[in-house]
């Protein structure tokens, strides 16, 4: 078997560290256990929780790209069943059922490493175990409710709802797209609390799972507070800053340990986690374990978005109830608290954290007229024949399609990205300020599926960077060992929390008065940060970013360019993520066989947690 999983290795099936694994827990002769202890450890390298049994066949293994070298392993294994895999990993010492330390835990027909296991149970028993919070007096609720969502007409208005959940239940998981108000509504639903408090101080938190991230909902809350009507004593206890979740929980350096857990809780009253979609698994976990028994967490985001790199995809596993309605108890109740009809769909029985959810349908950014939205809606919801029939049309003046067939339209992407940039770099040669080029530079931004390579950010910031000094726009030659030059905008690689910087941070290098280089960031509070290029942690150039980076940003032109065959790392999801980094306009290069794939391809993030949600208890059967 080692020396099939070697081939697996050289043709990028297997990670070295996978047959390192399986060689530490099996024993030469024991090619069957070998096998999965490989196939195990790659799943979880590729963001995936357990390893289902029946994935342990010709058709599954290797996730079917090599359909030979697979059927080779399995019969090297001895041609298991399912049930017969199964017999064989209890029957090791180095497999348990979660009741004792082993690495490997089997939990039905899903092999998990112990580790994992143990976080998704946690996630699990968190969500099945919570109850609706007794209410002493709705009328008060609904009077607020209605202070800060008024009654318009009798069309659902799902902020209200949402706001009516989180603060009737210790947990609510509100997702929404872009445009669909999360922001506005998270700003709203912590004013109603904080009235609701009457002069009781809540201690709230916010957090995100990136600095870049916490700085946006810092900088969207603190303006959203503005147009509110507070006192001025609820404005002083209105939260002013995010942190990201690592900071929050006092993650040490070279320790999987975090200063807050079980046993010292965070000292909060409620908890507001914004781009969920992005926490992974053991994040998840460690956050919950946290949780003071009587703080309340709303988690924000979009659940069709990109999931975190790592492991387990929060809002897509937790949501994927929230299509089923409420039930009538919870029904009965929202209604008596925002007036809207939720009935249609309602379900009797329904998991634990089901009433937990909502989804914010209506989006104001993008109308019945808008190529965007339209665009974006028939990606994710896998239409890859209208998509492409209504990208090649070309009939929405705010969706642009470039098709890249070969080599010879490359040079129209440069072109498109030096339309693109060459707005901020004039105004950088005109000495205008640092905000006015910030913000002129936010105009545009091309997004890529990849890092290397001529369609990844690396061979592509080099080529715009040679395209903008060809052009006369970047005055600086662009071999300098320094690889500094007024108007190279760059991405920070690496927290620096002594400088107020953290990864996916954006800011651009420009001279002061004195002729010296420095770098510019906008902050959450509206200023701007000038940092020596002397102390400016690890960064890259930023003309072109990935979508993974992009996420939670908005820029008036996205652009987004594919490579010319299909790879994993493009699916549904990614697609929908860039698409909806645009506000007016979105320019899209690929070609169609690429586009149709991707779209036809949704993420895969195998897990146990739906199916543990799954369970209904009996807590919902307890009227409202």
């Amino acid at each position: 078997m080692e020396e099939l999983l070697a081939q697996a290795q050289r043709l990028r099936l297997l990670r070295p560290l996978d047959i390192q694994f399986a060689r530490m827990l099996a024993a030469p002769e024991e090619p069957a256990f070998m096998l999965a202890c490989a196939c195990l450890s790659a799943d979880a390298g590729a963001g995936h929780v357990c390893l289902p049994l029946e994935l342990l066949t010709p058709d599954g293994l290797f996730n079917g790209r090599q359909p030979q070298l697979a059927e080779a392993a399995w019969s090297l294994a001895g041609r298991l069943s399912a049930d017969q895999w199964r017999g064989l990993l209890t029957a090791s010492v180095a497999v348990g059922d979660g009741s004792w330390p082993t690495p490997l835990v089997l939990d039905k027909q899903r092999l998990y490493l112990q580790r994992m296991w143990q976080n998704e149970s946690r996630v699990a028993a968190f969500f099945n175990a919570i109850h609706p919070q007794p209410i002493t007096d709705e009328s008060a609720i609904a009077a607020v409710l209605n202070r800060f969502f008024p009654t318009n007409g009798n069309e659902v208005d799902w902020q209200k709802v949402a706001a009516a959940v989180a603060i009737t239940h210790p947990v609510a998981v509100v997702s929404g797209g872009p445009g669909t108000g999360k922001t506005t509504t998270v700003a709203k639903m912590l004013a109603a609390m904080l009235v609701l408090a009457e002069g009781r101080r809540l201690r709230v938190l916010l957090a995100a799972p990136t600095g870049k991230a916490a700085a946006r909902l810092s900088e969207s809350l603190g303006t959203a507070l503005q147009r509110l009507d507070l006192s001025e004593e609820q404005r002083r206890l209105f939260p002013r800053e995010a942190v990201t979740l690592h900071r929050l929980l006092g993650a040490q350096p070279h320790s999987q340990r975090m200063r807050y857990r079980q046993g010292n809780p965070l000292h909060v009253d409620v908890l507001i986690v914004d781009e969920a979609s992005m926490v992974d698994l053991p994040m998840m976990a460690n956050l919950l374990a946290a949780l003071p028994p009587r703080a309340k967490v709303i988690f924000l985001g979009d659940r069709c978005q990109l999931a975190s790199v790592e492991a387990w995809a929060v809002l897509g596993d937790i949501c994927c109830f929230a299509e089923q309605g409420y039930s009538p108890a919870r029904n009965r109740q929202l209604r008596r608290l925002t007036g809207c009809d939720l009935t249609a769909g309602a379900a009797v029985s329904r998991p634990a954290a089901a009433d937990s959810l909502c989804l914010l349908r209506k989006s104001y950014r993008f109308d019945d007229r808008s190529g965007i939205g339209r665009l974006a809606n028939t990606v994710n919801t896998g239409d890859s024949h209208r998509a492409l029939a209504m990208l090649n049309a070309g009939l929405d003046p705010d969706v642009a399609y470039a098709p890249m067939r070969d080599a010879e339209d490359y040079p129209r992407l440069l072109d498109g990205c030096l339309a693109g940039y060459r707005d901020y770099l004039l105004r950088v040669r005109a000495g205008e300020s640092a905000g006015a080029i910030l913000s002129a530079f936010n105009h545009y931004r091309l997004l890529c599926a990849l890092r290397e390579g001529p369609f990844g950010v690396a061979g592509l910031n080099v080529r715009i960077e040679q395209t903008l000094f060809n052009a006369g726009l970047i005055t600086r030659s662009v071999d300098s060992m320094t690889r500094g030059y007024a108007g190279r905008p760059v991405m920070i690689t690496r927290n620096a929390p002594s400088l107020g910087l953290y990864n996916g941070d954006i800011g651009i290098m420009l001279n002061n008065p004195a002729g010296e280089l420095k770098v510019h960031f906008p902050l959450p509070d509206g200023t701007i940060k000038a940092v020596p290029l002397s102390r400016l942690p690890e960064h890259e150039t930023a003309f072109a970013m990935t979508v993974h980076k992009a996420q939670g940003s908005e820029f008036t032109h996205t652009a987004l360019v594919l490579p010319n065959q299909h790879l994993p790392v493009l699916t549904r999801e990614l697609l929908y993520t860039a698409i909806t980094r645009a506000r007016e306009r979105i320019s899209v290069y690929a070609n169609d066989d690429v586009m149709q794939r991707a779209i036809a391809t949704p993420t895969q993030r195998r897990s146990g947690l739906v199916d543990r949600l799954a369970i209904v208890t009996g807590a919902l059967s307890t009227p409202l």
